[in-house]
């Protein structure tokens, strides 16, 4: 099993840092800038996409924060102003997705000559490796526990703060932001191999839309403190819709590819007869 101390901060002398709000920091800087580099690859108007990147944050950050505090008031009771704190942990990845789509809809609609699909596929590829760093900052706060485990890749709870439990010293259990990290490293090298090699618009999106909904589907069944209904997580829900999408899209892709391939016979006007 694998050793595992929550590290909620990091002690620099008189000064601390919230590992939390770190990793949260560092991702989104990261997914912004790799979003911007593949738009001036693109020759898009960087200057346009920076002011909509920023606002596609804060709105995602908002509508994160918010759909958790709405699923979680019990952690509100006592501390109200607490609900600000952000650095702290609590973020809910289908809350901020949500509220990013609504953003990124509404500005296309005032900017009809960029591509939906070029937009979503750079914004992807920014996504990723910024939901990793993400997880990092819940697998150091202890978030999105499962239950008992012998499974090889669970992790041996041996102490420190958490935000889900309580967690006896000494029990492994599943630990899915851990999982989350490990399958999405697969995911990033795929997308960025696929925009290396320049596919279509729209592949990049898809891929990400079945692979992301997908894994989210299948972990969140092993988290222990999730609020479910009928079974299912509302990231759960989600997911299902995620999948249907991205299938719906690689299907008509693949048909709008086979459309183009296929070129008419160039007609002879001098075999036309009266």
């Amino acid at each position: 099993m694998i050793p595992y101390r929550t590290f909620p901060e990091i002690d620099l002398g008189p000064f601390s840092i919230k590992t939390f709000g770190l990793f949260v920091g560092v991702g989104i800087a990261v997914g912004v800038w790799v979003f911007l580099r593949f738009a001036r690859r693109k020759g898009l108007d960087t200057e346009a996409l920076t002011s909509l990147a920023w606002r596609v944050v804060v709105f995602a950050l908002i509508g994160s924060r918010l759909l958790f505090v709405l699923t979680h008031l019990d952690q509100f009771t006592d501390d109200p102003l607490s609900v600000f704190a952000v650095w702290e942990g609590g973020l809910q990845f289908s809350g901020g997705f949500l509220a990013a789509l609504v953003v990124i809809w509404l500005w296309l609609r005032k900017h009809p000559e960029v591509q939906a699909l070029v937009l979503t596929d750079g914004m992807v590829l920014g996504l990723v490796p910024g939901l990793m760093l993400g997880r990092c900052g819940c697998y150091a706060v202890g978030e999105h526990f499962g239950g008992e485990t012998s499974f090889f890749l669970g992790t041996e709870y041996r102490g420190g703060e958490t935000r889900e439990g309580p967690i006896v010293p000494g029990t492994t259990i599943h630990n899915t932001a851990l999982y989350e990290i490990l399958l999405l490293i697969p995911l990033l090298i795929l997308l960025w191999q696929m925009n290396k090699r320049g596919v279509k618009e729209g592949w990049i999106t898809a891929t990400f839309l079945v692979w992301y909904g997908t894994q989210r589907f299948l972990t969140d069944f092993l988290r222990a403190y999730d609020k479910t209904v009928l079974g299912l997580t509302g990231a759960q829900y989600m997911c299902v819709g995620l999948v249907a999408v991205g299938v719906g899209l690689m299907v008509n892709l693949r048909r709008k590819g086979r459309d183009e391939s296929v070129t008419p016979d160039p007609v002879d006007p001098s075999a036309a007869t009266v």
